[in-house]
């Protein structure tokens, strides 16, 4: 229409403003074309305005789905502590340690009273576990300390599972047999982090004891940062040259033999964490202690203590294995861990990562037999390994723990690596100092 408007006005001008006129007019044309596809393009096509509606629709339904779900049904870990006085129960210096048969048959005692409850209440499915972290005289009594694990939905209200809890525990109380408990029930929530640092000043606290988790998994030979907490490496000269056990923030226990080349504390420290090469922890060495009566030539007495120049602070990766009572049972055929740095293969090098493995444990007789070590083991000796051989600790693996874990799951100390025929051949076990005929010296040494 812009065009016919403009040739009409030019038939009214005088014919020399024609020829202007028609020049123009393929300008103009040229000049409307732009506008003409700006305003079609201020319409968007309809496939994409549904796309972009459906779009939208199913991310809002994602978004509140989702919310839902965590709100509702995602479950979260709660630590609560509570303390149980027994009144019938009389202290005694043998609830000082965990190692002994006493203070594991109480604890097992509280701890499978409170399951017990728990399993058959209405918080059954929210229970996940109980465990004494210490017993302690009150009195003439005993008082427990109990760390107890729950998970429920995240929007619970705190202070109703709380009260919860509580009416549970008085349900105990009402119900606790020939245990005479003192009815205070009042229980303080923990966060993550202070309930691992309740349960790892308890000796012998692997992974799955400080989450309180339902299980411990082992597999493969390579082991996780933490599996292991108490192993420590021994650097002569700042290279690894054996293994050792932290027994407590101050004390390392090892082998004798690791020490024959040199026992200068000022060349030696130790370092924690599962790496050789990038450790979390360096500890200086003040002394070191050998036991006077270690002969070389037998392997007899083969045991050392290495102290610390400073207290070493607990972590949930760093912590202290437990000591075994003089009377614990470590009969034939059960299962024991060995870990360390040492080599692969008979000659080998030592290997950056901590390895673990997993034995048995074989009795002095059968070790004695003519085919084995033929009357070599003494009675301060401890024979673990595989029948068929393959499982074995080697060079570098010296001084480092042999454990077992108890019904309560905590670690002990039974063995340190001392010798061995080469490493891994059928009938030819390694061989552990026996930690439970030292720990008259290994207290004497440390006052533990």
């Amino acid at each position: 229409m812009a065009n016919y408007r403009l040739v009409s006005a030019a038939f009214l001008k005088p014919y020399s403003a024609v020829y202007t006129i028609l020049l123009a007019i393929p300008l103009l044309e040229e000049d409307e074309r732009p506008a003409r596809v700006t305003s079609t393009s201020r319409f968007l096509n309809p496939y994409v305005v549904c796309f972009i509606v459906v779009a939208g629709v199913v991310i809002l339904a994602v978004t509140i789905a989702l919310l839902v779900y965590f709100l509702a049904f995602d479950q979260k870990s709660y630590f609560y502590r509570s303390s149980f006085q027994l009144l019938n129960v009389e202290y005694n210096s043998q609830l000082n340690s965990p190692a002994t048969q006493e203070y594991r048959t109480l604890s097992g005692r509280i701890e499978s009273l409170i399951t017990k409850t728990f399993k058959e209440s209405n918080l059954r499915n929210q229970f996940i576990r109980a465990h004494v972290v210490k017993l302690r005289q009150d009195g003439s009594g005993v008082r427990a300390d109990v760390v107890m694990k729950f998970r429920f939905t995240r929007n619970n209200n705190g202070a109703s599972m709380k009260s919860r809890i509580e009416s549970v525990l008085q349900q105990m109380l009402n119900n606790s047999g020939n245990l005479e408990i003192n009815p205070s029930t009042e229980i303080t929530s923990l966060t993550d982090q202070a309930a691992a640092n309740w349960l790892i000043n308890e000796c012998g606290a692997g992974p799955d004891l400080i989450t309180l988790s339902e299980q411990r998994i082992l597999g493969g030979t390579e082991a996780e940062e933490g599996s292991w907490p108490w192993q420590v490496s021994l650097r002569l000269n700042n290279a690894h040259h054996c293994g050792g056990s932290l027994i407590n923030n101050m004390w390392i226990l090892t082998a004798a033999h690791c020490f024959r080349s040199n026992s200068n504390p000022r060349d030696w420290i130790a370092t924690s964490g599962i790496s050789t090469t990038f450790p979390k922890l360096r500890m200086r060495v003040r002394n070191i202690l050998i036991h006077n009566n270690y002969k070389s030539a037998t392997h007899e007495n083969d045991i050392a203590l290495v102290r610390l120049e400073n207290s070493v602070t607990f972590t949930k990766d760093i912590h202290s294995v437990c000591l075994p009572a003089a009377t614990q049972n470590i009969p034939p055929g059960s299962t024991a861990y060995v870990t360390g740095w040492g080599a692969q293969e008979y000659a080998g090098h030592t290997v950056p990562e901590l390895r673990q493995g997993q034995v048995r444990i074989i009795s002095n007789d059968v070790c004695n037999a003519p085919y084995s070590y033929n009357g070599a083991i003494l009675s301060g000796m401890l024979c673990a390994g595989v029948p068929q051989g393959g499982v074995d600790a080697c060079q570098g693996d010296s001084g480092g723990p042999l454990v077992q874990e108890d019904s309560r799951r905590l670690w002990f100390i039974v063995g340190i690596v001392s010798w061995g025929d080469q490493c891994g051949l059928p009938d030819k076990p390694g061989v552990y100092t026996r930690v439970t005929a030292y720990l008259d010296w290994i207290r004497q040494q440390t006052g533990i």
